[in-house]
């Protein structure tokens, strides 16, 4: 044991109070008064004193820590900026707090589920935030029996029983996307999708068909991807190849988009005369680069933020229901215009 750090002895020595003054107010509990919880705190914090974990866990029988187990390969996840700007949300509300985040990327479902019961079995953590919701999702019922507590993103499709969710309603947004696009006078409008089994995905194509059902005008195209740059430059230069390519794609993501943005200027394309390009996310860089992507905006951060604090109260005992964040909205920046051939 490092000699050199300082205890709640020595909190408590600097405070001029008791050492169990010292444990009750550094762990938030009540029956301190406030002028002595304000001389505890500020004594902490000129000795410098931080939580041992490993006793806090002793004492409490708890981890302080959550899990967030992401079942996609790594490269997809380097591409999206959703994922990163979510942890950092997480971690604001994590790190004031003393408690940790147990993060594991793995390859396939069958690995998620082994991580989940390791995490599990060794005690590693309290409670997990699951993403990436899937149709009919086996893990909501495994988390139950293994006993880990959970706070879903997005509300699962069937599961009646399920843990609170933290919620965005994106279906209005899109709408607004499809509206603007056909305002512009586009028609053959297409949406590059991500993988129909994840429930997000799934819905966000449903909404994009049923906006585009609105404007009979509108002939709709969907190609599915797995979500990450490659396969939405794929998806791009096939419907690029098409004998009547369309005038403006939506895709599920602004990774997807700014590829598109590449994948139709080495075509030869002019975005947006030639070709407008939606994305979805609201990404930093899709701000920046030209044309700025026009975008269906999220806050990545802010779903973040709820979703770990919800998942805390959860293991702090408190009774939670699921949290409606504010819906997304569209975003109108350079990258989508007049359709070729309209007046400008």
């Amino acid at each position: 044991m490092d000699a050199s750090r300082p205890t709640i002895a020595d909190v408590a020595r600097v405070a001029g109070v008791s050492k169990g003054l010292v444990s009750f107010a550094l762990n938030g509990r009540p029956g301190v008064s406030p002028e002595s919880r304000t001389r505890i705190l500020a004594a902490a914090d000129e000795l410098g004193w931080s939580p041992s974990i490993r006793a806090r866990s002793l004492s409490a029988d708890q981890s302080f820590a959550v899990g967030l187990v992401i079942a996609r390969d790594p490269e997809i996840i380097a591409d999206d900026s959703f994922f990163p700007s979510f942890i950092s949300g997480v971690e604001q509300v994590l790190a004031p707090r003393g408690q940790s985040l147990v993060l594991s990327v793995v390859p396939d479902e069958h690995l998620e589920e082994a991580t989940y019961r390791r995490l599990a079995s060794e005690r590693r953590v309290d409670g997990a935030i699951l993403t990436d919701l899937r149709s009919n999702d086996s893990r909501i019922a495994l988390l139950r029996d293994i006993g880990l507590r959970a706070v879903t993103l997005g509300r699962p499709d069937t599961d009646a029983t399920a843990p609170p969710a933290v919620t965005l309603d994106d279906d209005l947004a899109i709408h607004d996307a499809v509206r603007h696009l056909v305002d512009l006078g586009h028609t053959r409008i297409a949406h590059v999708a991500g993988p129909d089994r994840m429930v997000h995905a799934a819905k966000r194509k449903a909404s994009f068909l049923h906006a585009m059902a609105d404007f009979p005008q509108a002939q709709p195209v969907v190609v599915e991807t797995n979500f990450s740059a490659a396969d939405g430059a794929r998806a791009t230069s096939q419907l690029m190849s098409a004998s009547a390519p369309p005038t403006a794609i939506v895709y599920a993501n602004d990774a997807m988009a700014i590829a598109g943005i590449g994948v139709a200027r080495r075509a030869g394309l002019d975005v947006p005369s030639q070709l407008s390009i939606l994305g979805f996310d609201d990404s930093a860089i899709g701000r920046y680069i030209e044309p700025a992507l026009t975008t269906v905006a999220t806050d990545a951060r802010g779903w973040g933020f709820t979703a770990a604090d919800v998942l805390l109260r959860l293991v702090g005992g408190e009774t939670v229901t699921d949290v409606e964040l504010q819906p997304a909205r569209l975003v109108v920046r350079s990258s989508t215009a007049k359709a070729p051939g309209e007046p400008a």
